[in-house]
């Protein structure tokens, strides 16, 4: 099929299906993106998948929405192009192959802004909080962004108001890249007082969202897209939460998809902080209080591990990784707990790593936890 066949199915299937749609991902897996639209045209597909597409199936606008994003400087990125930000995206595909509720990928992703995503997204941090910040969460969050960039870090984040609007502020001002993840079209200017804001942000970085042109915000399109908002980062520092912020939510899927979780500590007075500190004290999130205590906590083990481990010259995991790693049972698995006691490795740390051990073919997880993988055999392991 032609590149050009496939981005025009995809675009089509991105209208047709409100995300996250698990049932038509797995079917365009398996048939291919071309074969599954004309299949999903016909309404000749398995009743999941008909469930996920009947009502719009009729709504064909995959050529007017493509010359929508054109006009505001967007395009359509699709799994086969090499742009697809593929290493951030497979902890969504892991997520989906354990049965967890955030492990849905994106079928295609609308973008605005001259950068590459995968190129943006190989060191990358996520900055969320609350829309009601404090005048401390917003100081905070506009340094972090602004030092995070000079780090050479992209800032991604929700573009809403409060911490998320500081977040990339900061990142902007230091002339570093920041990726908004938006709830609506990437044509679209939401929240309407961030319309300046998010025509500066595709100078320094994207827009990027799973919806197509033209379509509104909702309440359950936030919390889809606070899933991709923690798979594009290689961790998310949440800034300020309430006890039931969306924040709280982002900071779920980024728990769950294995990546690091950061909380900054507030006043034990603020409401504002009461979320960070019901993380801290469980035990979900590390306390962060700097730009550095950041980039520390999440560095580039991820993608540093997946190219030792396609090395010709194959060495050990480094640091808390190796920890991690041989701490592994060589047969029966262990629980996250218990493989923290054993290393010595924060819980929180532990659960982030093993996830990015089994993207590099170093552990796996069995009914009784995690074990090393039959591929763990690292040159020199004793």
């Amino acid at each position: 099929m032609s590149s050009d066949e496939i981005r025009l199915a995809r675009a089509y299937l991105s209208r047709v299906a409100e995300p996250p749609a698990a049932a038509l991902v797995r079917f365009v897996a398996q048939v291919g993106a071309v074969r599954a639209a004309k299949a999903v045209r016909s309404g000749e597909v398995p009743p999941a998948v008909d469930s996920e597409t009947s009502a719009r199936r009729a709504v064909d606008r995959a050529q007017e929405d493509l010359e929508a994003a054109a006009k505001v400087g967007g395009r359509l990125l699709v799994p086969e192009d090499d742009e697809w930000p593929r290493w951030p995206l497979n902890a969504l595909a892991i997520a989906a192959a354990n049965n967890l509720r955030c492990g849905v990928e994106p079928l295609a992703l609308w973008v605005r802004g001259a950068a590459n995503l995968a190129e943006v997204t190989r060191r990358a941090v996520a900055v969320v909080g609350s829309r009601a910040a404090s005048g401390y969460g917003q100081h905070v969050a506009g340094e972090f962004g602004f030092g995070l960039a000079e780090a050479g870090v992209t800032v991604v984040s929700g573009a809403a108001y409060g911490i998320d609007g500081a977040a990339h502020r900061g990142s902007v001002t230091a002339g570093g890249p920041t990726i908004a993840v938006l709830a609506c079209g990437i044509d679209v200017a939401y929240p309407a007082g961030h319309r300046a804001l998010l025509e500066r942000i595709p100078g320094h970085g994207l827009v990027v969202s799973e919806y197509p042109p033209t379509h509104t915000p909702a309440r359950h399109r936030f919390l889809t897209r606070n899933r991709l908002i923690a798979a594009l980062a290689e961790g998310t520092v949440v800034v300020e939460a309430g006890r039931r912020s969306g924040a709280k939510n982002t900071a779920a899927s980024t728990a769950a998809l294995g990546r690091v979780l950061m909380a900054v500590p507030g006043p034990i007075t603020s409401i504002s902080s009461s979320g960070c500190h019901e993380l801290l004290r469980s035990g979900m999130a590390l306390p962060v209080t700097s730009v550095p205590e950041i980039v520390e906590s999440t560095g580039r083990l991820g993608v540093d591990l997946v190219e030792a481990n396609r090395s010709t010259d194959t060495g050990p995991p480094q640091g808390d990784a190796m920890r991690v790693f041989e701490a592994l049972g060589l047969t029966a698995g262990h629980s996250p707990e218990a493989i923290s006691v054993e290393s010595g490795v924060e819980l929180a740390r532990v659960r982030a790593l093993l996830p990015q051990l089994e993207l590099a073919s170093l552990a796996e997880r069995v009914e009784s936890g995690w074990k090393r993988s039959q591929n763990g055999d690292w040159r020199g392991d004793t």
